[in-house]
């Protein structure tokens, strides 16, 4: 028997529509409480029936497309629920400074004079990627080292986490920035023995971005094709592109609808507004009649973002307690208390969703506070505001979140790209205990999982690794207690991601009536070890609304 578009069971499939296309001898896991199948049908984009290949047999029609999976592995597409799209296809034409790439300080320099050479003299050269507790030398690179590598052009190099960036000469003389420029209020221009190094955190890079040419509206939409495609090919048909208007501004709105008119949106798109003072484009949206929800299943307005604080590895993530350190920094506040409160009121009262950036426990208070107001003035049980990162929250706050109805959307592989990082700049007592995925999945905080790309590579495959062993890159266990099993990483790559936009009953799962989004994997995941997971699978296929759109093998 087939389970049918209605739910129900039915014997006699006579009357049933013909599928479209058909996977069947397959081990197909339709989600953590719908089981595994050989077969599932599809019609008109949308999940017809699983079952047994018996049971969708009677589905097939003359014009049915028949896919034999010769027993491979099927998942509901995986939804990044924290990435930004844009940022990702447009850096992946920047140099990779990543640690894979440059391994060592004169690597990272090599590559940046080999992009200047390619360039006229006073183009700029902009680099992301890097990770100083992970090259060779243990620190940030300094100005006079990128002044050496490109004499003739401005260079930013961006640190992974995408808060900290080391510019030199020629970039901080374009920005106008020098000894006597004051920091501004959530940013940091560090100087050493007077001079400055060429570090910027946080608020004191806008100068710099002001300076550097904006991408049009043609780079956007290359940006956002180049993207979406690389998620493709890893089974990710759905994100969250996590601060629309942050390079392009208003702009990238245009270049979303763009592309996705022109059939150049590969992957289906959650957007949120970006709404930090100075930089805002929800005024403008909200003008146009874009609040949550407006838009359809392709493209749709998510949520509006705040940053309230910086990054962990940087040093920048706001603490209650000093990191190690002389300098006892608690981190960058990015806005008093006072103006996050008016800025959340403001968007909770349009009926906005909110998403708010908070990886620090005190960036984590000052945000639960806020939300906590905005519902009690306008009382909305199911708006499901959302922390994003949450990475060093507390059990008292997250009694907090369940009472409030907000849930925390975390990225599960920051423990394994920075989870040593974490522990040289916390110690080990607090930064063992980040990201408490485990606790927050047993209190039914239902937390979603991302690659919050290009800070990390959208490869699923080390955040499903880190959640069932709690292992960086280097083999730490950051606290085994909070290790989930296979299925549940997975459900938090699918159904919970699918809730974290208000799109469970859409997507998510492979049942009758959802979308027919769907990864085919190279080894069963439910079976494999760690490491095979880790290193030795791949996506083969990727199918987005019954459209095949990512095929590694052919076999298609």
């Amino acid at each position: 028997m087939t389970h049918g578009v209605d739910g129900s069971r039915e014997k006699d499939s006579s009357a049933s529509p013909k599928a479209d296309l058909v996977l069947r001898n397959g081990a197909i896991w339709c989600g953590r409480n719908d089981g595994v199948v050989e077969s599932v049908a599809i019609w008109q984009g949308r999940i017809l029936a699983t079952g047994r290949d018996s049971d969708i047999a009677p589905l097939i029609g003359r014009s049915t497309r028949v896919i034999d999976l010769q027993g491979k592995f099927a998942t509901p597409g995986l939804n990044d629920a924290h990435l930004h799209l844009v940022s990702l296809g447009l850096t992946m034409k920047w140099v990779d400074a990543s640690p894979k790439a440059a391994p060592t300080l004169a690597a990272l320099m090599a590559g940046i004079k080999a992009r200047a050479q390619t360039l006229r003299p006073g183009e700029w050269v902009l680099a992301r990627g890097y990770d100083q507790t992970k090259l060779d030398v243990r620190r940030h690179p300094l100005r006079e080292e990128l002044d050496e590598a490109a004499p003739e052009n401005p260079v930013m190099l961006v640190r992974a986490c995408g808060h900290v960036s080391i510019c030199n000469s020629r970039a901080l003389d374009l920005a106008g920035i020098d000894e006597t420029s004051p920091t501004p209020p959530g940013g940091l221009i560090e100087q050493q023995n007077g001079r400055l190094t060429g570090l910027l955190a946080e608020n004191a890079r806008a100068p710099v971005w002001a300076v550097i040419p904006p991408p049009n509206e043609d780079d956007l939409v290359e940006g956002i094709e180049r993207g979406g495609q690389h998620l493709l090919s890893y089974g990710i048909t759905s994100c969250m592109d996590a601060a629309v208007g942050q390079r392009g501004g208003f702009g990238e709105i245009a270049a979303y609808h763009r592309a996705k008119r022109d059939g150049r949106l590969p992957v289906r798109t959650w957007l949120v507004l970006l709404g930090d003072p100075e930089r805002s484009i929800v005024p403008q949206c909200y003008d146009a009649g874009l609040i949550s929800g407006t838009g359809d299943d392709m493209l749709m307005v998510g949520a509006v973002k705040f940053f309230l604080d910086g990054s962990a590895g940087g040093r920048t993530a706001w603490m209650s307690e000093p990191y190690l350190g002389d300098d006892r920094t608690t981190g960058v506040q990015m806005m008093p208390d006072e103006q996050i409160n008016a800025l959340v009121m403001d968007a909770h009262a349009k009926g906005y969703q909110l998403a708010c950036h908070a990886i620090g426990d005190a960036a984590i208070e000052q945000l639960i506070v806020a939300y906590e107001k905005a519902l009690a003035a306008h009382p909305d049980p199911d708006r499901r505001h959302r922390v994003e990162h949450c990475g060093f929250s507390t059990p008292e706050q997250h009694e907090r979140m369940l009472k409030a109805g907000i849930y925390p959307c975390p990225q599960q592989v920051f423990i394994y790209d920075f989870g040593d990082a974490y522990v040289s700049v916390l110690g080990e007592e607090r930064a063992l205990s980040s990201y408490p995925f485990r606790t927050w999945m047993d209190l039914g905080l239902k937390p979603a999982t991302g690659s919050d790309a290009p800070v990390c590579q959208p490869n699923p495959f080390p955040n499903l690794y880190t959640m069932v062993t709690r292992k960086t890159w280097k083999g730490t266990v950051m606290d085994a207690d909070e290790r989930v099993s296979i299925e549940e990483a997975l459900q938090a790559y699918t159904e919970f991601g699918a809730f974290s936009q208000k799109m469970e009953h859409v997507k998510g799962r492979l049942v009758p009536g959802q979308l027919a989004d769907i990864a085919v994997f190279s080894r069963n995941l439910l079976e494999a070890t760690p490491e095979d997971i880790l290193d030795n699978t791949h996506c083969d296929l990727t199918i987005r609304g019954g459209v095949i759109v990512h095929d590694r093998l052919g076999v298609a």
